[in-house]
């Protein structure tokens, strides 16, 4: 058994490997030398297990308020979804505010709502004080492909101006290219409070800030086995660090990341693999046709399609979900054909990268936090919102460990339901649930 689990993660890492070697983020950018991993014990305040983005913002917190913070990280710092994904900052949450008003009430919807924008600010506080830079550029389009899709867009953004006093400024017929130059739309949604950023490079930043405030982090070090009690030890390879409290900042539902620290919360995410196109240089006349605000854009289909243009400008594009953690055939053909559709402009451009990696979602798309034990906290289901939402996490895991834990609470009052299927027909029960919204969303 132990040597099957073994084989299987060997088997993930060497696709996911392969993925991540195309991507434009890792090539745009030259890291630094790996970090060593974890060789004898450490003595810690806090631990934290994982180096994306929700670990770095809880170390960079705890270590501000003076506790010794050690972060084991399975590969490199920022090497899975906070090094991967679209790059964009989007305010709420992916599961949209429903959840909120129905489990917390309307009040308590509305702080999670102004909290989720307070981690809009968070980010651009951190380039700040940080002097990260990161290709932050501020705009987001949300659109509508169908009649349909276009009334339950403009119904959501009436009731978040309504309840939430959140404005946006809505586009109908011939008046959507202005706001995306494509044939495909027939309404849009646009803000400025969201936006997009280079999230490698925001990661990176974030990994010196940390070191900085003398935060140990450890890369290649994955965590095998953690033993609870009053003092928390987690074991690796090379050792282990002992620590009051820690923090679960992981995607513990894949293979690779160790699901059996925290089979308990594991059941109730799922990874999704996402997958993203770069082109060849556009220039900038061609991007600001396409996009004429430079926003970054999404549509609201439930297996939906996600762009923006980047700083070098060329075409970021991303969508075809994957729910077997398996590469789907003639990805970069695929991926064209969505892109085509959306921008008959770019038929024949060059690809130069394409990539992909995994994010976890929750059964209700609203973020999982809470704890598994009175000295051990988890952030997970952040469900392709992470980007800005991560930062936030951190922050509140942060505040609860020192004491101040209202924040945190709100969040932790959530309830979520484990997907269906047991360990052996979680992923088939899942492809055949996306096969169906697939078909929704084509008809």
């Amino acid at each position: 058994m132990i040597a099957g689990a073994a084989s299987r993660r060997a088997a993930f890492l060497r696709r996911d490997a392969e993925l991540n070697s195309r991507s434009y983020y890792e090539s745009s950018l030259q890291r630094d030398a790996p970090l060593p991993p974890l060789q004898g014990a450490v003595r810690a305040d806090v631990l934290v297990v994982g180096a994306g983005f929700s670990g770095l913002s809880a170390a960079i917190e705890l270590a501000r308020r003076g506790y010794r913070v050690a972060v084991l990280e399975a590969g490199r710092v920022c090497g899975g979804a906070s090094g991967r994904n679209g790059g964009q900052t989007i305010a709420g949450f992916a599961g949209g505010q429903e959840t909120f008003e129905t489990q917390l009430g309307r009040a308590d919807a509305r702080i999670a709502w102004d909290m989720s924008l307070e981690a809009l600010d968070l980010v651009d506080a951190r380039i700040a004080e940080f002097g990260i830079e990161c290709d932050r550029r501020f705009g987001y389009v949300y659109v509508a492909d169908a009649p349909r899709k276009a009334r339950a867009l403009e119904a959501e953004f009436a009731q978040l101006e309504r309840d939430y006093g959140f404005a946006t400024t809505f586009a109908r017929g011939p008046e959507v290219r202005g706001l995306i130059d494509s044939p495909r739309y027939c309404a849009a949604a646009y803000e400025r409070r969201s936006g997009h950023l280079h999230p490698l490079k925001f990661g990176l930043g974030l990994l010196r800030a940390a070191r900085g405030l003398g935060v140990q982090i450890f890369e290649h070090s994955t965590v095998h086995s953690l033993s609870r009690g009053a003092e928390v030890v987690a074991r690796t390879d090379g050792g282990q660090v002992s620590a009051g409290f820690a923090v679960l900042a992981g995607n513990y539902s894949l293979e690779a990341h160790g699901p059996q620290l925290a089979p308990a919360i594991n059941r109730r995410i799922m990874p999704v693999g996402t997958y993203i196109l770069g082109t060849a240089p556009l220039g900038e006349a061609l991007c600001r046709q396409l996009i004429p605000s430079d926003a970054a854009a999404c549509d609201n289909n439930f297996v939906l399609d996600y762009y923006r243009c980047s700083a070098d400008h060329r075409m970021l594009f991303g969508g075809r979900v994957s729910y077997s953690q398996t590469t789907p055939p003639d990805l970069q053909g695929v991926m064209r054909k969505r892109m085509e559709r959306i921008f008959p402009q770019l038929r024949g451009t060059l690809v130069d990268f394409l990539w992909g990696g995994f994010v976890d979602i929750s059964m209700n798309r609203a973020p999982d936090f809470g704890r598994v034990d009175s000295n051990i906290y988890y952030l997970q289901g952040f469900s392709g919102h992470g980007v800005a939402l991560t930062g936030l996490a951190g922050q509140m895991v942060a505040q609860a460990i020192a004491g101040q834990a209202e924040r945190f609470d709100l969040f932790a009052r959530l309830q979520h339901r484990d997907f269906p299927g047991g360990s052996l027909l979680r992923t088939p029960s899942l492809v055949l649930g996306m096969a169906y919204y697939r078909l929704r969303d084509m008809l």
